[in-house]
């Protein structure tokens, strides 16, 4: 997290023993996405009942790029928030819930954005199955014959424009998905 973690306590003590609690939970968001930038966690009491003992309410504020996630227990909702601890954890695992969502929606944001790389057959060697690829910044790309889509290696020709998929490779970078572009060869 880019921001310390806040803890508040409303109309109740602090408590070491549930701040510890919450700072295990806290840390642990992070391996569903290193993207936090604050965590902010009320923990209120605000509820005093004749036939019940306290009922707990947690409320978990993530901020994250583009936006915020609130989760908010209310004791209203659950009986079992006679027990902070049951608060807290309920709390934390809807906030876990949340990111998670969250994090796929992002990463569908980026699929769909992504363009693939563009570059013209620079070298073809037929004898050794590859060939190269030539970006509009100068740059080499190795593909084989079988990153070729539809068998299409042997229709390949000097000059002729194709679409890829670039990863690295043991030599440098490689092309993955390398389709021909053209009038006969519709881009995907």
């Amino acid at each position: 997290m880019e921001l310390p973690l806040q803890i508040t306590f409303r109309k109740m003590p602090a408590s070491p023993a549930i701040e510890a609690n919450i700072r295990k939970k806290a840390v642990g968001l992070e391996r569903f996405s290193e993207h936090i930038m604050a965590c902010r966690v009320i923990v209120e009491s605000p509820h005093r009942h004749h036939h019940q003992g306290k009922l707990y309410h947690v409320r978990v504020d993530l901020t994250v790029p583009g936006g915020e996630l609130v989760v908010s227990r209310d004791p209203a909702e659950h009986h079992a928030y006679e027990d902070v601890y049951v608060a807290i954890r309920d709390a934390f695992d809807a906030a876990i819930r949340q990111l998670e969502d969250y994090v796929r929606r992002q990463r569908q944001q980026t699929k769909l954005h992504e363009t693939p790389v563009h570059g013209r057959i620079a070298r073809i060697v037929p004898a050794e199955d590859h060939g190269f690829i030539e970006t509009p910044d100068g740059r080499e790309v190795y593909f084989h014959r079988n990153s070729v889509l539809d068998d299409g290696f042997d229709r390949l020709q000097l000059g002729e424009e194709v679409r890829f998929a670039e990863e690295p490779g043991d030599k440098g970078p490689q092309a993955s998905t390398v389709r021909a572009v053209g009038k006969h060869h519709p881009v995907g």
